[in-house]
């Protein structure tokens, strides 16, 4: 999945990033600053429902953009996501253009609201 989506961003030269892996990511959010944060709902280690959570419990990262690429279709799952604080969903299948479309849309919407 990370892969898939590091594909998919790759190529947007203006739209710098790095990848990094689950549990040394969410150790990195407490020591660095990040734009955004991609994550899956399923993942082995810890679910996306409770990265969401930690992230939001923290004053500095409350409101850092979220980003859910998943396979889950069911509703609930969606529905808990966003209520916990996940800025967008999209299904694992997205197209790479709208994955791009919807990163620039959080990352200006973040710009604006900190100005």
């Amino acid at each position: 999945m990370r892969e898939m989506i590091a594909a998919c961003l790759r190529p947007s030269r203006a739209l710098p990033f790095r990848t990094r892996e689950r549990a040394r990511g969410i150790e990195r959010l407490s020591l660095k600053k990040f734009d955004l944060v991609i994550l899956d709902l399923n993942m082995p280690d810890i679910g996306g429902i409770e990265v969401v959570e930690f992230i939001r419990a923290q004053d500095r990262l409350r409101e850092l953009p979220i980003l859910i690429v998943t396979t889950r279709g069911d509703d609930a799952s969606r529905t808990r996501a966003l209520e916990v604080g996940a800025s967008a969903i999209h299904d694992q299948a997205v197209r790479a253009d709208a994955l791009l479309l919807e990163v620039r849309a959080l990352l200006h919407r973040d710009a604006r609201a900190a100005s």
